[in-house]
């Protein structure tokens, strides 16, 4: 059964350290959130006047009417669990909320506040019937409040790959941050937002499947360049086909893709000479992709295929790092 003890116990599980995030929102709150120290009840909440003066502090728990609260039309959440709420509704009847949610003042309604993160607890509450949430009231603008809410739901690993993608979509186009910012704000690779992203290119049927869990991200990237995904993503899930089926067949389709070659290229890698084909094999080996040396005499071309954007990623590093190089920075 799923409670909110165990969500945030596995929330705590997470390294926030190795996901460069510091304390990240765990600063926000207590370390030990056990129900032996439970926040503030309504009775010994401050007076109004003093519940005022307090607001302006961050990390002020108070309780406030759960009438007063509105959910985040920004929620980078856009589906949520309702079995996981009624058994959460449960948990809060027994229990309570134990961990405060995050709130800011309503940048439209006047005494209202909108939530960052707890909106699951915030739903629970209402079926549990409490009139009262804890809150910690934050003063953020709008994109700060973006920002914690994707962190909050990151961390808690709630998001489905679409949620995550189009959250950093919008964190790069309406917020303007690049991708190495977002990276170091998430504690993710600048790859991985970049292969995020590109699934927000996705066909509106591809992107359900794989919000619902019938495709994974393997496959979804697979389809991104071919010309009929919506036929394909039919196939793969009425066929329960495999990432690599599902690689295969979209390389049929991808116009883009490569192409077997015949004449006089084909003839011309046939007949390269012994020293070049060794070259190539050891340079492929030690790149991990495939390396096509062309070229007579003294000058030539050298081609790597790279079959990921993490691929790609990885010969920039690796350029980066040479003597002189303009990449680094």
């Amino acid at each position: 059964m799923i409670t909110e003890e165990k969500t945030r116990e596995e929330s705590k599980d997470l390294n926030p350290k190795k996901r460069g995030l510091g304390r990240g929102l765990n600063a926000l709150f207590d370390d030990d959130e056990s129900p032996a120290a439970p926040v503030k009840t309504a009775a010994s909440a401050p007076t109004d006047e003093a519940s005022e003066e307090n607001s302006d502090s961050a990390q002020a728990r108070k309780m406030i009417g759960i009438d007063k609260v509105q959910p985040n039309p920004h929620q980078p959440r856009r589906v949520l669990d309702m079995a996981a709420i009624e058994e959460l509704s449960a948990s809060i009847k027994e229990h309570g909320v134990l961990q405060p949610l995050l709130v800011r003042r309503s940048p439209n309604n006047e005494g209202y506040y909108e939530i960052i993160a707890g909106e699951r607890r915030w739903r629970a509450s209402q079926r549990a019937q409490r009139h009262e949430v804890p809150v910690i009231v934050l003063d953020l603008d709008d994109a700060q409040a973006y920002e914690i809410a994707l962190i909050e739901n990151l961390q808690r690993e709630d998001l489905n790959p679409m949620d995550e993608a189009v959250g950093y979509q919008k964190m790069l186009e309406e917020y303007k941050y690049t991708q190495d910012q977002l990276a170091q704000k998430i504690g993710k690779s600048r790859s991985h937002i970049a292969n995020m992203v590109r699934l927000t290119g996705l066909t509106d049927l591809v992107q359900a499947h794989l919000s619902d869990g019938t495709i994974t991200i393997g496959h979804a990237r697979a389809l991104i360049k071919t010309k009929n995904p919506d036929e394909l993503v039919k196939k793969i899930v009425s066929q329960g086909l495999s990432v690599r089926q599902t690689e295969r067949l979209a390389a049929e389709d991808n116009p883009l893709g490569p192409k077997k070659s015949s004449g006089p290229r084909a003839r011309s890698q046939q007949g390269k000479d012994v020293d070049t084909l060794a070259l190539e094999k050891e340079v492929s080996n030690a790149l991990g992709m495939n390396v096509s040396i062309d070229g007579s005499g003294q000058s030539g071309t050298l081609k790597i295929a790279f079959k990921s954007l993490d691929q790609l990623d990885e010969v920039l590093h690796r350029l980066s790092h040479f003597p002189g190089s303009r990449l680094s920075g």
